[in-house]
């Protein structure tokens, strides 16, 4: 089972982490869930790294501020360069030594960045492997909803405003009914051709627990976000990159760039996938992450033996 910890972090919000595996193992995986979602997103990828790695991973997911059973926030922190400060916090409180594998889905992948470019020190000294899931270094720049241009240009200035209403309702939750309601909608903007009733149960059920202020305060910080510096000067890490043909609000040209930034990276494109590629395709996740991972225990190896 799971240790479950709370980590205070120096505004006084807490963060819900949830860690399996030695303190002390060879390296440690944190895995970093998307906007409105939380831990629980990663549920098919915990289990295959316990089996295959078993105490040789350490493996962290946290609630990010303002989601899950993470403590509410002042609307000014509702941002992605608070959530890299987060990530740092975190990585001090429950794996404060040795390699570190980051595994971002979307707005967890832009906290990666944040992590990268606001403490490149730190990130330089436990960073040695990424895995970014349907994210973007690029904010809105390539996100059309899978619509006309013009038609997008509207929905988002409708998002933009209604994101300004809803930070300002605090910590607050969704009503459930009303997800319910809007069930078709997630299901339509998040899942590709094929969704498991299981899955958009549990993404409604993560929204649901989202506060309102997070629903609505990220929005213009994932948006305006722009990495891509941040990300050339990490090359020579070992990296994959994934993302769903279908994904409307990560589109491959986001995963592309990506790429092209950090050449050496891994991409994989999912045909008929969505933005939820750890649950839609789960065995194309695992791969690129345990992929990953065997090439940093193999060099965590190699180092160890020098003399």
């Amino acid at each position: 089972m799971p240790e479950h910890v709370e980590v205070q972090l120096a505004d006084d919000v807490r963060l819900h982490v949830e860690a399996s595996g030695p303190v002390d193992a060879e390296v440690t995986a944190v895995l970093l869930h998307g906007w409105t979602l939380d831990g629980r997103s990663w549920h098919r990828q915990l289990a295959e790294l316990r089996e295959r790695f078993g105490d040789r991973v350490r493996v962290v997911t946290y609630d990010a501020r303002g989601h899950g059973r993470s403590g509410c926030m002042a609307l000014r922190t509702a941002t992605l360069a608070r959530l890299g400060d987060d990530l740092a916090a975190v990585l001090d409180a429950v794996a404060p030594a040795g390699p570190v594998v980051l595994v971002g889905h979307s707005m967890g992948g832009m906290t990666i960045m944040e992590y990268a470019h606001r403490h490149p020190g730190h990130f330089a000294a436990r960073a040695a492997g990424l895995v970014f899931v349907s994210t973007t270094a690029e904010g809105h720049t390539h996100t059309v909803y899978g619509l006309s241009p013009r038609i997008a240009r509207l929905i988002r200035l409708a998002e933009t405003t209604g994101a300004g209403v809803l930070a300002r309702c605090g910590a607050w939750r969704p009503p459930r009914a009303l997800l319910r309601a809007l069930r078709p909608s997630i299901r339509w903007m998040l899942f590709g051709d094929r969704c498991d009733p299981t899955d958009i149960r549990l993404v409604t059920s993560a929204v649901a627990r989202a506060t309102l202020r997070s629903i609505g305060g990220f929005r213009a910080s994932i948006g305006a976000q722009h990495r891509l510096d941040t990300l050339a000067a990490l090359a020579h890490l070992p990296a994959a990159a994934l993302v769903g043909d279908r994904d409307r609000l990560t589109p491959p040209p986001c995963a592309e760039s990506i790429a092209a930034a950090l050449p050496a990276t891994e991409l994989t494109v999912c045909p008929g996938a969505g933005h939820m590629l750890m649950m839609e395709r789960p065995a194309q996740v695992n791969a690129a992450l345990t992929g990953v991972l065997d090439r940093v225990l193999a060099g965590a190896r190699e180092a160890s033996a020098r003399p």
